[in-house]
């Protein structure tokens, strides 16, 4: 018996205005400004790595992730986590053009 399963986790990260930013998860929208991406990139990079991933599998297979200063709380299972790792590395290496 063959299953293909395509599963999306609908993790997005955007720039609203300069320094202004929006992370949207199955179920919320969280504004973030430029510290709170940067604490967010932190937490994730500790999160994924190896140890860690290791740790949440022999623990509960999930994490809970305060995000925004501690004012919002998302629930990620370890395909999440490593899908808004994806999220946050694309948009910090995607090439914009800067005028000056």
């Amino acid at each position: 018996m063959n299953v293909d399963v395509n599963v999306e986790y609908e993790i997005d990260l955007k720039e609203i205005t300069f320094c202004k930013y929006e992370l949207k998860t199955v179920n919320k929208r969280i504004p973030l400004s430029f510290p709170q991406l940067l604490q967010l990139r932190k937490n994730v990079y500790n999160l994924t790595k190896p140890e860690a991933l290791y740790d949440i599998i022999d623990s509960e297979n999930f994490v809970l992730l305060f995000v925004a200063d501690k004012q919002h709380l998302i629930y990620l299972d370890i395909p999440q986590i490593l899908n808004l790792r994806n999220t946050i590395d694309s948009f910090f290496y995607s090439f914009k053009s800067v005028s000056i």
